[in-house]
């Protein structure tokens, strides 16, 4: 007995001279101590099966309800009873703990498998400990040990579990079962362990190392702090095993500091192994000599020396025997006692006392303030053995049962139900097999255990429905105990240590490995645990050394939970806990990314387009109209919802005020010349800072000045400057609040001015009285004021959209001013409203012969015809020079017989309009309702713009009505006179979707197999972690979010590197010219980027949402589950407390890049959009250069290998290649410099440029290239289309100034600044590049539309057809339609002179061009049949164009494509296919596209068409 056992003999001193250095350590390699079994034994070998494997499948899976009892229910029938039953052998506490030191030293199957998988404990509704609310769903979770990969494969290859410590008695719970391990506890020095600041303690772990860490149930301390460092890795398990493993630390160092006294020449290593051979022989004699037959009360058979043959290998049944067998046994509380007997009390968590440790609350504690010394660890030495244990029968004490420390989130758990669920994890037999195994007396009914109490033994055998040959072989076990583990047990335990004594090649009694003499194995074969606790403690030997009295130092009493504190109950952790607001703070802050990035961009934007304006100042300094002077310095009030602005008052002499912003340009003047009196309102309070002034029929102004002063001094001038001009000053004074009441702003003028026109209106025309406003209604004094509201030459320009000076306006307001008071009254305006809405061709000819008959003579003299003619072209910027302005006049008399006429009657003027009559009949007046946008009703029906444009979408709604001249165009060709067989809608969108599918069968088939490929990649991924992921089991972890991002990842993997080939420019244009091209739609290769940027962007999105939901449930998930999902990340010590969210977005490799991606990927999206891209090129450029970053970091974000290993490499490597080669041939052309050999400022910002062509340099017309400039102080390049032809010698431009660099090239190359430098700044080119454009020559018919500047692709292409014409080349395409589109003609003037070369070279009538003036038709409309009238007489007369004298026929309007189109379908019927190419803004070649589909839904010629947008 373990009481008596301990204090029997005293220390011998040993002869240690005679100790020689061994040759071998066995202990390093455990694999050495059987030849036979080789390796069975070491660390991480797989247990032995006594038994066949009972598992549900016969292959892994466990038994589980309800073909076995639930494991809580049994342990709460088996296993529940009173504790305070001694043992009835007289066992002590100090055994019971030695046994749990000896089972952790062979034997440690707890350390969870990968994958990870549970077999969870149910919880019984209404568990007293566990569900005390009866909530039904409690679940203690319970994860399967770890096992071999290569088993659970089969029937006859069940799955087997894995040993995670050496099985042999080799002292590994001491040093460790590794030699990495051993290292890591030695000092290297003297042969010793490494001690803390007391060496009677071990050093203290620190993170990242081999022990376990759990949290402390009670208190739910974690951490590394008062965790010791020992050889068996939960040493540190509780306060009584804990000790157990310090004696043996100190029994190492007695023996190191003895053998290093005795032998001062042995270094530390000699030292070391030396006391490791002899602690680990005490070891084995102590463990099976003296404590295993006082454990089972057996004899243990004589060692009859090493037997190869035996299988030394752990048993599964051995770790069920063990395991209870010590259970049963353990005390719900543990003594400490001095070596004087006395037993002291301990200081519990809330500073009560108690007579003894509690073991539920002694579970992984950290500091206890009860063990702080070397005497208090010695103190509950003695007192463990001194305490006698709980008997040996089936109850297990509640400390066990009900509060053993918990997996996972849970504090608690139960220890029975969990080594029953061991049991059905590792697979083993019934009870009765086990008897028949070693031929025990076979339980053939429930009477076996006639011992066990009546009810216990009924409620476990229903459990079982009365079956005995169903019962486990662990509850068998426990129910066989009393008094003794039992024999079933018994025998397991027995037959356990004998095979791994007799197998161990290493015991120390083997005389033939040479360890120790026979001399030597009797002095370790008379060595006790007393002779060990005798040199560790500070117990005196002659105390110990007395004979025992059975009344020496007895404990007080048999402890039970009565006695003792009470068990801290069940939490369960929350591991998120804390971490939603900044998880959700993250969320937001990626989700924000974007909007960063776009108001970084709009900053930028900002500073571009305020840099972008002093460029355009700077090139054109009349842009604004400077007023010289000071003038008195205010801020104007506009109004509660608008910013006040600092502004400046000048009192001019002719009655004039002007107002002036703060860089001195006229806002406003205010005119004071039909006035007698000014009204004047001052403020009384808040400083006396604030100014009315009163302007009738106009908006006041209100103005604050910095105090009285600054005021008082206004008042003063401004009534010296009315008393000079001989007007008079009304002052009156109230508060500020009622004076900018008071106050009509210039939004309530607006306001008012929307009722006037719209009760304007509904006079006139046809309106609802709903839309309009019924005057009955309107009683509020805007309302009544607008009747009486009379406006302003400014604002009755503003409603014509003109500008003030215009002779128009000047001409038409004198005419409408009938009372000459400088306004224009509600019933003056009607008058003249009515005259163009409803009146007759000779009412409207006479008005007009009346406004500019500026004498009154009834006479329109020439010189009064030129004025009138010069208004009406003023909307053109003064396209026309004066000569050209007196040609057409003279035509325009010469045709009407009035050559020698110098002035014309009102008979004479109808008489030169007589063609056109219906022109005038339909014209009408163009009217914004004034300064405002507002109203909300449509007037009016849609009309076609003049020169017989398209429709427009719909009229301006109410103040903004805008009735317009509508003139019949003649269709370019006339179409048969035919009746049309019309096909039904569903018909129409049939035939529009074989035509849409015939026009883009190639966009479509890439698109498909494109996004084919990248949905088949997304699948491959999705499946392999949804069906076949690898065995850490991270699918059963977080399946959608796994799933998701694994599958987006592969998505992007693939399209971030394949997007690559759609900028190979170089290699597209090559690759155009080939048969690909049939199949490849080369020229969509910028779409088609754009569109796998986007649908790369939404499965980034993907991938981040998927990687979030990672985040999170890693963020709540253990370290068990994290360090089979990351094994080269984490280590399960135990501590089970994951890394927080913060962790995973930034502390680890892939999380930092992957924010860093969605920057990159923020920033280079948003400055890419074609907004920013407009604005700011430089931007785009720089931004989109991060695409090398991008690249870095998608290499680097995936080659940690987090999750998976790298895969992006598979994808990238050949676009990657292909692209560095397709950059290196664009390297090689950038290298070379272009000298310039002229240039020219054109007029609308065109700058011409033409320089050498490089040798072998081969295009075709309508390509493009990319051009620097370093003497801009950038390399950034931009792309533009050659304008000149292939066969000519040299290269040339023609760039518009619309953006920042653009304007500095075109400031750059002005003759000023060539002047200064002496020469042409040279170019970088890099090109050609293909496109579209170029393929005009594949169609017998081609149509080319440009607008603006996009008509240079143009340019190149008819140059080259005529070329190819004049030398006779043959070509498929027959005829041109060129049709440029352009606000006036004076914009590109350039392109005129290449078009009048075309039609000087034109012999064949290839090319038929058609100009379309938009300007003109968006103005005054009067004006515009009056322009529309004389083109054409000048076109008659002289067969040019008034506007660009060139033959081509000139409209004002935008073109009619889809009459037009149609009419090319009449006139070239035996065409298939009609190209179309469009070039310049979006919405133009929007409406083009449009007009190709609405065009191909008839079943006839069908439309092909390119576009290219700028």
């Amino acid at each position: 007995m373990w009481l008596l056992l301990t204090f029997q003999g005293c220390w011998h001193q040993t002869p240690l001279g005679a100790f020689k250095t061994p040759t071998c350590d066995p202990s390093r390699n455990s694999s050495l101590r059987n030849v036979v079994y080789f390796g069975l034994v070491s660390a991480g070998s797989k247990l032995l099966r006594l038994l066949p494997a009972n598992y549900a499948d016969s292959v892994y899976q466990p038994l589980q309800e309800p073909h076995v009892p639930n494991a809580r229910q049994l342990s709460n029938v088996a296993a529940r009873g009173d504790s305070g039953k001694a043992s009835s052998r007289n066992r002590t506490v100090l055994g019971v703990f030695f046994g749990y030191h000896v089972l952790s030293e062979i034997l440690a199957v707890e350390n969870p498998g990968c994958p990870a998988q549970f077999i969870n404990i149910r919880i019984p509704m209404g568990d007293p400990i566990f569900d005390p609310d009866n909530a039904g769903d409690v679940v203690l979770p319970f994860q399967r040990s770890k096992w071999a990969v290569e088993t659970g494969l089969s029937p006859n290859n069940p799955r087997e579990q894995i040993n995670m410590v050496t099985g042999w008695l080799d002292g590994s719970a001491i040093y460790g079962p590794s030699h990495s391990w051993s290292d890591a506890l030695r000092s290297f020095s003297g042969g010793k362990l490494a001690s803390g600041s007391d060496e009677s303690f071990p050093k203290q772990t620190v993170g990242g190392n081999f022990m376990w860490k759990a949290l402390d149930p009670s208190t739910g301390q974690g951490g590394p702090q008062g965790i010791y460092e020992f050889g068996n890795a939960r040493g540190n398990e509780n306060l009584f095993l804990q000790a157990e493993s310090i004696v043996w630390f100190r029994y190492h160092n007695h023996w190191a500091s003895k053998l290093a006294q005795q032998n001062p020449s042995w270094s530390d290593e000699d030292v070391f192994q030396h006391a490791r051979k002899w602690v680990v022989a005490t070891y084995q004699n102590i463990v099976l000599y003296e404590w295993l037959p006082t454990f089972l009360q057996k004899t243990i058979p004589s060692y009859a020396g090493y037997k190869q043959h035996v299988d030394p290998s752990i048993s599964t049944e051995f770790l069920a025997a063990m395991g209870h067998s010590l259970a049963t046994m353990v005390p719900p509380g543990v003594y400490r006692r001095n070596k004087s007997c006395h037993f002291q009390e301990v200081l519990n968590q809330d500073d009560s006392k108690s007579p003894a440790f509690r073991l539920c609350n002694s579970y992984w504690c950290r500091k206890n303030p009860n063990l702080q010394t070397a005497q208090d660890v010695d103190d509950l030495l003695l007192g463990m053995s001194s305490q006698i244990a709980e008997r040996e029968d089936n109850v297990v004490v509640e400390d066990l049962r009900d509060y053993w420390y918990g997996p996972l989130k849970y504090s608690r758990t139960d220890y029975v139900a969990s080594y029953i669920q061991r049991g059905r994890d590792l697979g083993l037999s019934t009870y009765t097999k086990a008897q028949e195994l070693f031929d025990l007396m076979p339980a053939t009914n429930w009477s076996f255990f006639a011992h066990v109490d009546e009810e216990v033994l009924q409620n476990v055998a229903a459990l079982y429905n009365n079956d005995i040959s169903k019962l486990e072989l662990l509850p068998g076990g426990m129910l066989e105990s009393n008094g003794d583990p039992g024999d079933l047990f018994s025998a397991i335990i027995l037959d356990q240590f004998t095979r791994l004594r007799d197998g161990d090649r290493f015991w120390f009694e083997n005389t033939k490995n040479r360890l120790f003499t026979d001399a030597e194995i009797k002095e370790i074969r008379k060595t006790t645990f007393h002779d060990v606790l005798v040199n560790v403690t500070y117990a005196e030997p002659s105390s110990l050394c007395l004979p025992v009295d059975r009344d020496h130092c007895l404990q007080p009493q048999q402890l039970t939970t009565e006695q003792l504190a009470k068990c801290t109950p069940m939490t369960v952790l929350d591991y998120f806990e804390g971490s939603g607001a900044g998880f959700g703070l993250i969320l937001v802050a990626l989700c924000c990314f974007p909007l960063v990035s776009l108001f970084v961009a709009w900053i930028i934007a900002t500073f571009r387009k305020r840099d972008f304006k002093k460029l355009q100042r700077k090139a054109n300094p009349s842009m604004r109209k400077e007023v010289l002077g000071e003038g008195v310095q205010a801020v104007e009030w506009q109004g509660p919802k608008t910013d006040s602005n600092l502004i400046y008052l000048q009192l001019h002499p002719d009655k004039i005020i002007k107002v002036l912003d703060s860089r001195r340009a006229v806002l406003r003047s205010i005119s004071l010349k039909n006035q007698t009196q000014v009204d004047m309102v001052l403020s009384i309070n808040k400083g006396n800072k604030a100014l009315l002034l009163k302007i009738p029929k106009e908006y006041d102004l209100v103005l604050l000045f910095n105090g009285e002063a600054e005021r008082s001094d206004f008042v003063r001038m401004l009534t010296n400057y009315l008393e000079t001009n001989g007007l008079s000053l009304n002052v009156s004074d109230m508060t500020e609040r009622s004076l900018l009441k008071r106050a009509v702003t210039k939004e309530q003028r607006k306001q008012i001015l929307e009722t006037f026109f719209r009760h304007l209106y509904a006079q006139v025309l046809d309106i609802n009285k709903s839309d309009a406003g019924d005057l009955n209604f309107e009683t509020s004094l805007t309302a009544k004021e607008s009747l009486k509201c009379e406006l302003s030459r400014t604002e009755f320009a503003e409603s014509l959209g003109l500008k003030p000076q215009s002779m128009f306006v000047e001409s038409m307001f004198s005419l409408a001013d009938k009372d000459g008071n400088g306004y224009i009254s509600f019933r003056e305006f009607l008058d003249i409203l009515v005259v163009f809405m409803k009146g007759s061709p000779e009412e409207k000819s006479k008005l007009m012969f009346t406004m500019y008959d500026v004498d009154g003579n009834k006479f329109l003299s020439k010189e009064e015809f030129f004025r009138m003619m010069r208004s009406f072209i003023e909307i053109s910027n003064n396209c026309l020079s004066g000569d050209q302005m007196g040609q057409g006049i003279e035509s325009m008399f010469q045709a009407s017989g009035f050559q020698d006429k110098e002035e014309l009657t009102w008979e004479d003027f109808h008489y030169m309009l007589r063609d056109h009559d219906s022109e005038l009949r339909f014209t009408q007046l163009c009217i914004k309702a004034g300064p405002g946008d507002g109203g909300r009703s449509e007037l009016g029906q849609s009309r076609a713009p003049l020169g017989g444009g398209l429709p427009e979408h719909h009229l301006p709604a109410l103040g903004g009505l805008c009735l317009r001249a509508t003139f019949r165009q003649p269709h370019l060709y006339t179409e048969a006179q035919r009746t049309k067989y019309q096909r039904s809608k569903v018909y129409q969108k049939i035939q529009q979707f074989k035509r849409f599918i015939e026009n883009y069968r190639r966009h479509i088939a890439c698109v498909v197999l494109f996004s084919a490929i990248t949905a088949g990649v997304f699948a491959e991924r999705a499946y392999y972690y949804a069906f076949a992921s690898p065995a850490t089991g991270i699918a059963d972890t977080t399946y959608v979010g796994i799933v998701i991002s694994r599958g987006a990842a592969a998505s992007i993997s693939f399209m971030y590197s394949y997007i690559l080939l759609t900028m190979c420019r170089n290699l597209i244009t090559f690759l155009r010219e080939t048969f690909l091209n049939r199949y490849i739609p080369f020229d969509a290769a910028v779409d088609f980027h754009r569109w796998l940027a986007m649908a790369a962007l939404i499965f980034s999105i993907l991938h981040t949402g998927g990687h979030v939901v990672n985040v999170y449930i890693f963020s709540v998930s253990p370290l068990s589950i994290l360090s089979c999902l990351f094994s080269n990340v984490f280590m399960d010590d135990g501590s089970q407390m994951p890394e927080k969210y913060y962790w995973w977005f930034f502390e680890t490799v892939p999380g930092m890049t992957g924010v860093l991606l969605l920057v990159i990927l923020a920033v280079m999206y948003v400055f890419a959009s074609h907004y920013f891209r407009r604005i700011s090129f430089r931007g785009f450029w720089i931004t989109h250069h991060l695409y090398v970053l991008l690249y870095i970091m998608v290499i680097v974000h995936g080659s940690y290998g987090l999750v998976q290993q790298p895969r992006f490499h598979i994808y990238f490597i050949i676009p990657a290649l292909i692209y560095g080669a397709d950059k290196l041939v664009s390297l090689s052309r950038k290298k070379l410099e272009m000298s310039v050999l002229k240039a020219e400022l054109l007029p609308s910002g065109v700058t011409y440029l033409k320089f050498q062509r490089p040798q072998d340099f081969d295009y075709k017309s309508g390509q493009w290239v990319r051009i620097a400039c370093l003497s801009l102080g950038t390399n950034e390049y931009h792309p533009f289309t050659l304008t000149s032809a292939p066969h000519e010698d040299t290269l040339s431009l023609h760039i518009r100034a619309a953006g920042p660099w653009t304007t500095r090239l075109r400031e750059l190359y002005s003759p000023e600044i060539v002047a200064e430098i002496g020469r042409y700044p040279k170019l970088y080119l890099d090109g050609p590049f293909g496109e579209g454009h170029q393929e005009w020559n594949k169609f017998e018919v081609s149509v080319l539309v440009g607008g603006g500047i996009g008509v240079t692709p143009f340019a190149s292409i008819l140059k080259d057809l005529v070329f190819k014409s004049s030398v006779s080349s043959k070509m498929p395409c027959k005829k041109i339609y060129f049709i440029w589109v352009t606000r006036t003609q004076r914009q590109f003037e350039w392109l005129a002179d290449i078009i009048r070369e075309v039609e000087e070279n034109d012999q064949h009538d290839l090319v038929s061009v058609h100009i379309y003036i938009t300007q003109l038709a968006e103005k005054f409309d009067l004006r515009t049949t009056m322009l529309y009238i004389c083109e054409r007489h000048f076109q008659k007369v002289l067969n040019r164009s008034l506007f660009t004298g060139l033959r081509s026929i000139t409209h004002f309007g935008r073109p009619p494509f889809v009459p037009f189109f149609k009419s090319l379908q009449e006139v070239h019927r035996q065409v298939w296919k009609i190209g179309v190419f469009s070039c310049g803004p979006p919405g133009m070649t929007k409406n083009v596209e449009q007009a190709c589909q609405q065009i191909n839904k008839l079943d006839q010629t069908y439309f092909v068409h390119h576009y290219e947008n700028f």
